[in-house]
């Protein structure tokens, strides 16, 4: 594996990423998460997951510099494995808890949404979705993972803004649910997850199912019209102009 390490100890598996700097996603990062959920999913020898970084990232989200030289073909595979590993890690039936190391906007936001808890380090990070702001059409799968833990209305107005917030107001709104120095944050995450894991394996996972029912529907119907929608922007001057912003100013870093 190239993008994630890997570590299990007493049944709790704790995958970090490790791609580059700011963790950004791009195929292969996402390949290879999804395919190791998918093997944890199946092993019963693991009982639990920790999703985390390296300060001062969790994920960049979605690896523009890569997307941008995408040609047609290849950005409509990229948003459907997005799409199609979005809907699976929301239906992961074990327990996962982000321990969010640093910054993390857009679809590193989502990761942690997808969680059943996140914890944060504190620290001047950024967590939120951001898309609009940068030309990305939101789908309404999306809108509905956001609105599952911070209500329709405070994702409504945020995402139509692009709000970021600081560690301190995601705890307020309850987008992350603990915040804790960076040196405990592992800890912290493991003390969490534990309490889930401690309890009878299949009751706690088919209640998970039964009360993400509705989320999981919004993510798994057809969404091909959505994504239609999101590569005529994406490919939009307008889009492309913006984007292209970005990346200048990332180079400048």
């Amino acid at each position: 594996m190239n993008t994630i390490k890997v570590s299990v100890k007493d049944r709790l598996a704790t995958i970090t990423f490790d791609k580059g700097k700011s963790n950004a996603l791009d195929r292969e990062l996402i390949t290879e998460l999804d395919d190791m959920l998918k093997n944890i999913a199946a092993d019963d020898n693991i009982g639990g997951v920790i999703l985390t970084g390296t300060a001062p990232f969790f994920s960049a989200g979605l690896d523009l510099v890569a997307l941008y030289n995408y040609n047609e073909e290849e950005a409509k595979s990229f948003f459907e494995l997005f799409f199609n590993f979005t809907a699976n890690i929301v239906s992961f039936k074990k327990p996962m808890v982000a321990a969010i190391s640093g910054h993390s906007p857009a679809g590193g936001c989502v990761i942690a949404l997808a969680c059943d808890a996140r914890v944060m380090a504190e620290g001047q990070y950024i967590i939120g979705l951001n898309e609009v702001p940068v030309g990305i059409i939101v789908p309404n799968s999306i809108f509905q993972l956001y609105s599952f833990w911070i209500g329709k209305a405070e994702a409504s107005r945020s995402l139509l803004t692009g709000k970021l917030y600081n560690p301190e107001e995601a705890l307020k709104v309850g987008l992350i649910d603990e915040l804790v120095k960076g040196e405990s944050l592992l800890t912290a995450a493991e003390r969490k997850i534990k309490k889930f894991m401690e309890l009878e394996s299949n009751t706690w996972s088919q209640s998970k199912l039964n009360i993400r029912e509705e989320l999981i529907a919004s993510m798994t119907t057809d969404q091909s019209a959505t994504l239609e929608k999101v590569l005529a922007q994406w490919w939009a001057p307008t889009t492309r102009h913006i984007l292209k912003t970005i990346l200048a100013s990332l180079q400048r870093k």
